[in-house]
């Protein structure tokens, strides 16, 4: 059996003022050399001025990285109210507006942003990803493409961004239907072997279109950094508990499918654009809706489904280690998703505000209290 107990977690916050929640244009500087001298490289920037990223030390079990996440989220609120700051940890923020952004100060982003142009700059989204490693790397490529039907509902656990430039959207999940405007994002193509996707990396490198396998965006991928297939696809996580749920889920997955290679080995060009169609049903509903069922061909209920999946992978995360935090995908099928919070905080406070934005404040508000509880 492949070792699979080791991975590690990536959480995008956005940087915004303390009072007004609004997001900075501008990384201040201080607050950035301050969270560093704090967290070291565990703090890192991203594409935009307006973003930050935590990522973990590499674990072999569920609690190390729980505590490890809740104390780094605690140190940089703590850092950012220094400066005047916060933190907030959703897919979009809601008033933010993209056309104001400013890449960050980095010689790869000034690359990135030149290439994607206005795309780049639209580009003010947070998510989570989360990194499963296991030592037969020649199967990445496989355990890849048979993951693809469960992308949908790990986006779906996720939703935490309703809303866009200070929009209610209409979906629970707006932040992939921004990035996925840029190249080589989405679900991923359907390579069956490690060499297949070599050969594709290999020509685009080649043929001088991208760096490295860095700039492969897909929603699961394979890391060029480490021994390890990297999710990608959900939202950032408001609740750290919902973080760690979507990161058990996604670890169980892959141990099932290493020790099941029969596991969904038929899937087909049919497949992927079932899995297609069950993503925009995810970023559309949350955890509301349904999903088309190949076998089955009918619909099946997202609670259902989450049921489902959390039997069939209880084996595998007891002996991960992550059986409490599986268990809490129930929970966020009961009380929802941050995007469902986002939600019934911006009706409530629609009654009571003088404007719109009023509202939006409140949501904000919430958001901000809600990533550091």
């Amino acid at each position: 059996m492949s070792d699979t107990r080791r991975f590690g977690i990536e959480e995008e916050f956005f940087v915004v003022d303390a009072e007004t929640k609004a997001v900075m244009r501008r990384m201040p500087q201080g607050f950035f050399e301050a969270a560093k001298a704090r967290l070291g490289d565990r703090v890192g920037s991203e594409m935009l001025q307006s973003q930050i990223e935590l990522t973990s030390s590499v674990h072999a079990t569920a609690s190390a990285a729980r505590n490890e996440l809740q104390a780094m989220r605690g140190m940089l609120g703590e850092v950012a109210a220094q400066h005047g700051l916060a933190v907030l940890a959703s897919g979009t923020h809601p008033t933010a507006m993209w056309a104001t952004q400013r890449a960050s100060d980095a010689p790869r982003y000034d690359s990135v942003m030149h290439d994607l142009q206005m795309l780049g700059q639209r580009n003010i989204v947070c998510g989570l990803h989360v990194h499963a490693e296991f030592d037969d790397l020649s199967r990445r490529i496989d355990v890849m493409g048979r993951l693809m039907p469960t992308i949908p509902l790990l986006i779906a656990l996720s939703t935490s961004s309703p809303f866009w430039q200070s929009r209610a959207t209409g979906l629970m999940g707006y932040r992939l239907a921004a990035y996925d405007e840029l190249p080589r994002t989405g679900l991923p193509e359907m390579f069956k072997t490690q060499a297949e996707y070599d050969d594709y990396v290999a020509l685009l490198v080649e043929a001088r279109v991208i760096e490295d396998s860095s700039y492969v965006w897909w929603a699961v991928r394979p890391s060029r950094r480490f021994p390890t297939l990297e999710l990608r696809a959900p939202d950032s996580c408001t609740s750290l508990d919902d973080s760690l749920a979507i990161a058990a889920l996604y670890r169980s997955m892959v141990r099932y499918l290493l020790r099941h290679p029969d596991f969904r080995s038929d899937l087909s060009p049919l497949s992927r654009a079932v899995a297609q169609e069950n993503k925009w049903r995810a970023q559309r509903y949350g955890i509301h809706g349904s999903f088309v069922d190949e076998e089955r061909r009918t619909t099946v209920s997202i609670a259902d489904l989450v049921q489902e999946t959390v039997t069939l992978l209880e084996e595998d995360a007891d002996a991960l280690g992550c059986s409490d935090d599986l268990a809490r995908c129930l929970d966020i099928c009961v009380r929802g998703t941050s995007a469902d919070g986002q939600l019934t905080v911006w009706k409530s406070a629609l009654g009571l505000a003088e404007t719109p934005h009023d509202a939006l404040r409140a949501v904000k508000t919430w958001i901000a209290a809600q990533t550091l509880q």
